[in-house]
């Protein structure tokens, strides 16, 4: 298994509102929430099997979902596949940040 931190979009629907709560206090550990149940992460594939794993404990098969769509490697110069319309999300940067 590579070791590459990838960036994933991750979205839930989940009918209950406890296990909804639940989820998104999960996923907020791992990345920073873009709408109210979409997610942007940037993770290490060993780090993505713990997210699945946690997340799934969280859910009703059959009746939850996870979305989980991979948006490849994060490589230099290609940090921008988040893009916005209208009113634009903060989210971490992934890269370089200086201070």
């Amino acid at each position: 298994m590579s070791d590459v931190v990838h960036r994933y979009v991750l979205a839930y629907d989940v009918t209950s509102d406890n296990r909804r709560v639940r989820v998104a206090k999960k996923l907020e550990s791992y990345g920073d929430r873009l709408q109210y149940s979409v997610f942007l992460v940037d993770i290490k594939p060993a780090r993505m099997v713990r997210l699945k794993a946690a997340v799934t404990a969280c859910l009703e098969a059959g009746v939850d979902s996870l979305l989980i769509c991979d948006l490849g490697p994060l490589v230099s110069g290609h940090t921008h596949r988040v893009e916005f319309i209208g009113a634009r999300r903060s989210f971490t940067p992934h890269g370089p940040i200086i201070l």
